[in-house]
């Protein structure tokens, strides 16, 4: 069933028709998702981290992130993959068990240290995600997250440095979070030529348009979880007003 799931979620990586992720953070938001029609569910981890209490970064103890993600796994019936930062510290092998255990056949792994914000030497990443590669083997799709555009002076000639590196790790996809321009999103991906994942958030080209640059992949990461949250707050803000929150 593992394998099967994973290759379910691998073959909708297709460049020009993106498997679309409107990232998730708890069971009734997964089963939205799904009833919405998506044939993945995704979880991001600082939407999941700020609804368990803890800030982002790998503040969430590991135990409690797995236990959100297999709690996410069991309400669904479609893949799910989950992002886990850079893995909570755990070593390969037990990152790829926890995962399976969970009921997750995909997973986000990036390439910064979560607790100083300072990027990994690219082959000691590819040397990371080779390892769990391995651990994992097929049963796990594995998206890697390429943090230089959100470090500050990244070059596109750097992010396809490393791409190429973890896909030749063994990574399916490739994430360079923080990439919006137009042009550069179509350079990179012809650059790559491999499965691309981009972030959406205002000022990326639209859904339509990332399809025809060739992108393979889309996520919302935190922003529907952020969206939710204010409408919340606008509502309690009319109740301490006095006013009805649903006019």
């Amino acid at each position: 069933m593992t394998t099967d799931s994973a290759a379910r979620l691998r073959a909708l990586h297709v460049p020009g028709t993106p498997v679309i992720l409107p990232n998730v953070w708890d069971a009734t938001s997964a089963r939205a998702v799904v009833a919405a029609g998506f044939p993945v569910v995704a979880t991001g981890s600082a939407a999941v981290a700020r609804v368990l209490g803890h800030d982002d970064g790998e503040a969430t103890p590991v135990a409690e992130m797995m236990a959100a993600i297999s709690r996410i796994a069991r309400s669904v019936d479609v893949p799910v993959t989950a992002d886990v930062e850079r893995g909570y510290g755990l070593d390969p092998a037990e990152l790829a068990g926890r995962l399976r255990e969970a009921g997750a056949v995909g997973c986000n792994l990036e390439d910064s240290d979560p607790r100083t914000g300072e990027l990994v030497a690219p082959g000691e990443q590819a040397g990371f995600l080779a390892a769990v590669r391995e651990a994992a083997g097929p049963d796990l799709v594995i998206n890697a997250r390429i943090d230089t555009y959100i470090q500050g002076g990244g070059t596109r000639e750097a992010a396809v440095d490393r791409a190429r590196r973890y896909l030749d790790a063994g990574a399916d996809c490739v994430y360079p979070i923080g990439l919006g321009d137009e042009k550069e999103i179509e350079r990179l991906v012809a650059e790559v030529a491999a499965p691309v994942n981009i972030l959406f958030r205002p000022g990326v080209p639209s859904l339509a348009r990332l399809a025809e640059l060739g992108v393979a992949r889309v996520s919302f990461g935190h922003g529907l979880h952020q969206a939710a949250y204010e409408h919340a707050r606008t509502l309690i803000q009319a109740i301490a007003e006095g006013r009805d929150p649903y006019r």
